[in-house]
């Protein structure tokens, strides 16, 4: 799986977990240089508390584009250190 933005890959793995139809990936395999932490938070009620990043690909921005679950519910424990993309991150093979 790839995650694109501005025309570049952000990430890309063959193995994502799929968690309510978004692609968590690895984050080894996610390009760090794309990445600008973020100091939004958010709570899931099965998941607990997501943080995200930022991207920043070429000189564009793509505000709290990524997430990921620090420290994940036990329910959720698969997903740590992987991380998901959205807002116009193209998720494809």
């Amino acid at each position: 799986m790839k995650a694109i933005w501005n025309n570049r890959i952000i990430a890309e793995s063959n193995d994502t977990i799929v968690v309510e139809h978004n692609h968590y990936f690895p984050k080894q395999s996610v390009k760090a240089e794309f990445l600008k932490p973020s100091a939004t938070h958010t709570t899931c009620p099965w998941k607990g508390l997501a943080s995200y990043y930022s991207l920043n690909v070429d000189g564009k921005q793509n505000p709290d584009a990524a997430w990921y679950y620090p420290a994940p519910k036990p329910a959720a424990e698969n997903i740590t250190n992987y991380i998901a993309f959205w807002k116009g991150v193209q998720i494809t093979e």
